[in-house]
């Protein structure tokens, strides 16, 4: 089913269309088990188009300061946790703020090895993190 908008949004970049993706994730996680993001995807179109796709959304740099535009919070002040090691926590801290992986969701064993720097620190969960914060960072 995937085959005929993807041969549509070919020709459309081709004639000159933007390609713009909301992010790059590889995969992303469903009741049912693992399931593949858009990021194969838009790589695909990339490759078959000979373009860059401009991405709005994480890894990105600037989806994460727009995050703390507003607030009194610089990026070395910042924590993000996530269980996506590359576009949670390496997109964060490429940004300049902290990420803590947590082993849950579309965590998978050895992630941690997948990005440099390695994040901050890996909690099992989401409350972990929390509590890590409170007691030792604030």
């Amino acid at each position: 089913f995937l085959y005929f908008p993807l041969h549509s949004f070919f020709r459309l970049i081709l004639d000159g269309a933007p390609l713009i993706a909301i992010h790059k994730a590889r995969y992303f996680k469903k009741k049912d088990g693992l399931c593949l993001g858009p990021g194969p995807f838009v790589t695909g179109l990339e490759y078959a188009t000979d373009t860059k796709a401009t991405v709005v959304g994480k890894p990105e740099k600037t989806f994460f300061l727009e995050a703390l535009r507003g607030t009194d919070c610089a990026p070395e002040e910042a924590v993000m946790i996530g269980d996506d090691c590359r576009d949670d926590v390496g997109g964060a801290q490429q940004a300049g703020m902290r990420g803590i992986l947590v082993r849950t969701g579309k965590y998978r064993p050895t992630d941690e090895d997948k990005i440099n720097p390695a994040p901050y620190l890996t909690c099992e969960n989401f409350p972990e993190a929390v509590e890590h914060i409170l007691k030792r960072m604030l």
